[in-house]
């Protein structure tokens, strides 16, 4: 299968966990079950990296949750591709769980009880992540080491 045909049977969602200074983003493969890349990017990075992923291959939707800041990000979104909102309500402890089963802690991390260690990133990618899989009722899978780190 070339990859021009891949690419129209993938069913590319976005998932973005709003925030005023930096935003979670995720990029997925419904199709797939996978996640293509996920970032934390400042907030005047959202809209760019958004409309690169659109140029890359058409999206599908965008889902954001409804917390800090979700009607403006709604209103620079929503003509970008279809837009759903969703409650995001206790998405960051969630996320925080959801990122110990994506990577779990090594050495002697790895004896503590989950709740008393934080994870070594910003969590606000996986949040979005969470969000999606809430709204499609499935995990998604995330190949590859976390990079979270605040960029463009």
């Amino acid at each position: 299968m070339d990859k021009d045909c891949r690419r129209q049977t993938m069913t590319r969602l976005v998932a973005v966990d709003p925030g005023r200074n930096k935003c979670g983003l995720v990029l997925a493969d419904t199709a797939t079950n996978a996640v293509l890349e996920g970032k934390v990017v400042a907030a005047a990075a959202v809209l760019d990296l958004i409309m690169h992923w659109q140029n890359q291959a058409p999206l599908a939707g965008i889902l954001i949750g409804n917390g800090t800041s979700s009607e403006y990000w709604q209103n620079l979104l929503r003509h970008i591709a279809p837009l759903h909102v969703v409650e995001e309500r206790g998405s960051t402890l969630r996320a925080r769980h959801r990122y110990w089963e994506l990577w779990p802690p090594s050495n002697w991390r790895r004896w503590l009880p989950r709740g008393m260690i934080l994870p070594p990133h910003h969590l606000d990618a996986i949040a979005a992540m969470v969000l999606l899989e809430d709204h499609l009722g499935q995990q998604l899978l995330w190949a590859g080491p976390p990079n979270f780190r605040i960029g463009p």
